[in-house]
C-alpha cells in the first residue's frame, strides 16, 4: 500500500491548509449556480428584454457551450502558466461577465455576457480539482473532493430557490438582474484571498500550449454542441447537419495530431494515455451521462412548475428544496458508504436515482396540472438522495489514478465532460420536451412533456448505472 504525507511541498501550512478549500469552493459554487439559476429567471428575462425562443436557448445553453469548448485548453493553460494565476484570471473574468449580464440592456448583450461567463468558467473550473488534488492527499483529498461535490450539488439544487428569492426580494428594483450581480461582491472577496491562500503550481518540465490542438478540439466540440443547441429551434437547417457531419473528422484530426505531437516529444494538449486508465475513461463517460440527466432535470422541472403549474420563480424554487433535502442527507452519508462499499456505493446511488425518476413519472401522471405540487415531494427527495450518492464519489473514482503532472489536464477533461453533459442534456431534452409540447403549448400539455422527459432521464441513469459497475472497486487516492 502506498502511504501519503498530510501535505505536499508548497502546500499551505497551519491554518492556511484548510483555508484554501473555501476559496476554491467559492469559485465552484458561482460557476455552477449561474448555469442553473437562469432557469427560474427566464420568464422575467423574457418579459423585460423581450427575448425570443432562440435568445432564451442561447442564454441557457450558450454558457455551457462556451465552457465546454474551452475547458480542455483552460486546464492546459493552468499546467503551463500556473494554476493559481489562471484560476484568478478566470475568477476576475467571471465577475466582469456577470456585471455585463446584470446590466444588459438587450438580448444580444445578455447572450454575450453569458458566453463570457462560460469562457471565464473554462479557465476557472479545471484549476479547482487540480489545485485541490495537489494540496491535499489521502483522506484529506477525499474530503476535499466530497466538499466540491456537495457544493456543486447545492448550487444546482438550490440555484432555483436562490434565484427565486432574489427575484422576489427585488432589491433596488433589479429583479432578475440580481441573479448575476450577486456574483460581484462574492467573486471580488474570493479574488482578494487567492494570493494568500491558494498555492501556485505548474506541470513538470516546460510544457507549451498546443495551439493547433486547441483550435481543433474547440472546433470539434462546437461542431457537436452548437447544432444540438440551435438546430431544433431553427427546424434543423442544412448548416446544423453539416456541423454534425464535420465534428467526427475534426475530432479525429485532433486525436491524430495529439498522437503525433506526443511521439515527437512535444507537449500535447491532452495526454491520450490518460484514457488507458480504466477509472478515468469509464468515469468520464459516466460523468457525461450523469450531468446530461442532471441539467435536463433542473430545466424541465422548472419549466413544468412555472408554465404548466403557474408557479412564480420563488414558488418553483421552493419545490426544489425537496431535492436539496435528499441531496444533503445523502452527501453527508456518501463518504462513509464509499469507504465501506467502494464501487457498490456508486451503483446503489445510481439505482436510487433511477427509482426516483420512476416515482416522479408516476407522481406527474397522477397529478397533472391540478393536484398539489406537494405530491411530487417524495419522488424529489429520492432523486436528491440519488444525486448526492453519485456526484462527489464519481469525481473521486475518475481522478483516482491520475498522476500530479497531469492533474490540470485531467481535471480539464473531467470538467469538460461535465459541461459537455450539461450542454448535451439541455439540447437533447429540448428535442423531447418541446417536441411533446408542440408549437401551441398550453398548461395541460406540460405533464405529458415532463413524463416523456423522465423516460429520457431514466435511460441516461441506467447508462450511468452500467458504467459505474465497471469502475475499479475502490477510489484509491493518488
Amino acid at each position: 500500500m502506498v502511504t501519503h504525507t498530510r501535505t505536499r511541498p508548497g502546500a499551505p501550512a497551519g491554518w492556511r491548509y484548510w483555508a484554501t478549500l473555501p476559496v476554491i469552493l467559492t469559485g465552484a459554487f458561482m460557476i455552477t449556480l449561474d448555469f442553473f439559476i437562469v432557469n427560474v429567471a427566464i420568464p422575467s428575462m423574457q418579459e423585460d428584454l423581450h427575448l425570443g425562443p432562440t435568445s432564451v436557448e442561447l442564454v441557457v445553453a450558450g454558457y455551457g457551450l462556451a465552457a465546454a469548448a474551452g475547458l480542455i485548453t483552460g486546464g492546459r493553460l493552468g499546467d503551463i502558466y500556473g494554476r493559481r494565476r489562471v484560476f484568478a484570471i478566470g475568477l476576475a473574468g467571471f465577475v466582469l461577465a456577470s456585471l455585463v449580464c446584470g446590466l444588459a440592456p438587450n438580448a444580444a448583450t445578455l447572450v454575450a455576457g453569458r458566453i463570457g461567463q462560460g469562457l471565464a468558467s473554462a479557465l476557472l473550473a479545471p484549476q479547482e480539482l487540480a489545485i485541490l488534488g495537489l494540496v491535499y492527499t489521502g483522506a484529506d483529498r477525499a474530503r476535499a473532493f466530497n466538499a466540491v461535490g456537495l457544493v456543486l450539488g447545492l448550487a444546482g439544487v438550490f440555484g432555483q430557490l436562490i434565484g427565486g428569492l432574489l427575484i422576489q426580494a427585488d432589491p433596488l428594483g433589479l429583479g432578475w438582474r440580481m441573479c448575476f450581480l450577486v456574483n460581484i461582491p462574492v467573486g471580488l472577496a474570493a479574488l482578494a484571498l487567492v494570493p494568500a491562500l491558494v498555492p501556485e503550481s505548474r506541470a513538470a518540465g516546460r510544457p507549451t500550449l498546443d495551439l493547433p490542438g486547441a483550435t481543433l478540439v474547440t472546433l470539434g466540440l462546437v461542431a457537436v454542441l452548437l447544432p444540438l443547441t440551435e438546430g431544433r429551434q431553427q427546424g434543423w437547417p442544412g448548416w446544423s447537419w453539416l456541423c454534425l457531419a464535420s465534428a467526427l473528422p475534426v475530432l479525429a484530426a485532433f486525436v491524430a495530431h495529439q498522437r503525433r505531437r506526443a511521439a515527437r516529444g512535444g507537449s500535447p494538449l491532452v495526454d491520450l494515455t490518460l484514457f488507458r486508465l480504466r477509472s478515468f475513461s469509464l468515469g468520464v463517460a459516466a460523468v457525461v451521462a450523469f450531468h446530461s440527466a442532471l441539467a435536463s432535470f433542473f430545466l424541465v422541472l422548472a419549466l413544468y412548475l412555472q408554465f404548466g403549474r403557474g408557479l412564480d420563480a420563488l414558488g418553483s424554487g421552493w419545490v426544489f428544496v425537496a431535492v436539496g433535502v435528499g441531496f444533503v442527507a445523502a452527501s453527508a452519508a456518501g463518504p462513509q458508504l464509499v469507504d465501506r462499499l467502494g464501487r457498490r456505493a456508486l451503483v446503489i446511488g445510481a439505482s436510487v436515482l433511477a427509482a426516483g425518476w420512476v416515482l416522479l413519472g408516476i407522481a406527474v401522471a397522477a397529478t397533472g396540472t391540478t393536484g398539489g405540487v406537494g405530491t411530487l415531494t417524495p419522488a424529489l427527495v429520492v432523486v436528491g438522495v440519488g444525486i448526492g450518492l453519485v456526484m462527489a464519489p464519481l469525481a473521486s473514482f475518475t481522478l483516482a489514478g491520475v498522476s500530479s503532472q497531469y492533474a490540470g489536464a485531467a481535471s480539464g477533461l473531467l470538467s469538460t465532460a461535465t459541461q459537455v453533459g450539461n450542454a448535451l442534456g439541455i439540447a437533447l431534452i429540448g428535442v423531447v420536451f418541446y417536441g411533446a409540447l408542440g408549437h401551441d403549448a398550453v398548461p395541460a400539455d406540460f405533464p405529458r412533456a415532463l413524463g416523456l422527459s423522465v423516460v429520457y432521464l431514466l435511460a441516461l441513469t441506467l447508462v450511468v448505472t452500467a458504467l459505474v459497475r465497471l469502475l475499479p472497486r475502490s477510489a484509491a487516492p493518488g
